[in-house]
């Protein structure tokens, strides 16, 4: 069955381009933006509920006018599209999946999207609407299929990108008998449930030294120069390489379990929750568990995997691996300890992944609703 991806590649524009780009962004911030202050005003002010269909009217009004001519300077598809976005963040704020839409801001990441109508690809090339020339693009491998949408962005540290949204068939894996528990953390991302222990490169760490020399030098510019945008702009290149670095880690080490293990299962952390211990928060950060399950569940799905999560109040650092026993109290500094049922010796981080390994094997063979004995059984067995 066919399913749809994003690819993102780096792109480098010309003058006229990247001219035409910073206008294009512009348009599409100004039109998300002035429609959310009509859609609140009319709720606080009326009781008003606008709608996709009155909002894209509203567009069409507004463009009409002489002080917004420029409007019309550049393609009307992505300022349809960010409303069309702009109605999936209210539909999602009303289901209670998120916040309140927020304005958009210059200073931050600028995007815009393009459907097939104004784009061309053809021949590797892909050409925007009022653009000259295609763009120059860094392809590092063949797309599957012709993209059905394109998104254009521009990050902090001013490097462009464009995202194709293509159709593909995923490449089942072939089945293999290995299962895998995994328990995330700080001194190791993760440790598997065989006792194999990845290690943290921790790339904040590495580019502490310079990202405080940059600050340092960012808070003695002058508010509004372009000297503090410099600094500014430096400051957001070292971010950018701490991101890639650990990105491509995460995907690294999550390609490797799926390659090698049928079954793969984690601990479902409240990791928003987790990040507001003022300590470990910018450790919990560079770790960043949330994107590695992440990459686990998608890749499992694209490639015939079956992964699962167990709850996050399953006691799987303090229950025993062998017997079940489960001990009262485990500090975080304390990373090996005896059982006094069974005498066994445990690593903290090991004997966890046992844990989730059999609990998600006994969730995929009792379902969700397992009860304690069941899972207690479930770890005997197993073990």
């Amino acid at each position: 069955m066919k399913t749809k991806r994003a690819y993102k590649f780096r792109f480098y524009p010309d003058e006229q381009q990247e001219q035409l780009l910073a206008q294009t962004f512009g348009c599409v911030r100004y039109v998300y933006n002035s429609i959310l202050r009509y859609r609140t005003d009319a709720y606080y002010q009326s009781q008003e509920k606008v709608g996709y269909t009155v909002a894209n009217a509203r567009l069409t009004a507004i463009k009409q006018l002489p002080e917004l001519a420029f409007l019309n300077e550049v393609s009307s598809v992505p300022l349809q599209q960010c409303l069309r976005n702009q109605q999936t963040a209210f539909k999602n704020f009303f289901e209670g999946r998120a916040k309140y839409p927020a304005f958009k801001s210059k200073k931050h990441r600028q995007s815009a999207e393009f459907t097939y109508r104004a784009f061309t690809f053809k021949s590797g090339e892909l050409k925007l609407a009022k653009c000259d020339k295609p763009l120059t693009i860094k392809w590092s491998h063949q797309l599957p299929s012709d993209p059905t949408t394109v998104t254009v962005s521009k990050d902090h540290a001013g490097r462009y990108f464009v995202s194709c949204l293509c159709e593909f068939e995923p490449t089942l894996l072939p089945v293999t008998d290995k299962k895998v528990g995994i328990d995330v953390g700080i001194k190791d991302l993760f440790v598997t449930s065989d006792g194999f222990k990845s290690g943290n490169p921790r790339h904040t760490a590495k580019h502490a030294a310079k990202l405080a020399k940059y600050q340092r030098r960012l808070a003695k510019k002058k508010l509004g120069s372009k000297n503090r945008l410099k600094a500014k702009r430096k400051i957001a290149r070292v971010h950018a390489k701490i991101s890639d670095c650990r990105l491509d880690n995460l995907h690294k080490l999550s390609h490797r379990l799926v390659n090698e293990n049928q079954v793969i299962c984690a601990e479902n952390l409240a990791v928003k929750n987790m990040i507001k211990n003022p300590k470990l928060a910018k450790h919990i950060a560079d770790a960043s568990w949330g994107e590695f399950t992440r990459q686990l569940e998608y890749k499992s799905g694209g490639h015939g995997r079956t992964y699962v999560e167990i709850g996050r109040f399953f006691p799987s650092s303090k229950r025993c691996s062998c017997c079940g026993f489960v001990k009262e109290k485990l500090p975080l500094d304390v990373r090996s300890w005896e059982c006094p049922e069974c005498g066994a010796t445990h690593d903290r981080d090991v004997n966890a992944a046992r844990n989730i390994l059999a609990v998600g094997l006994a969730v995929l063979a009792f379902g969700d609703n397992v009860s304690d004995n069941g899972i207690s059984v479930s770890l005997s067995s197993c073990r």
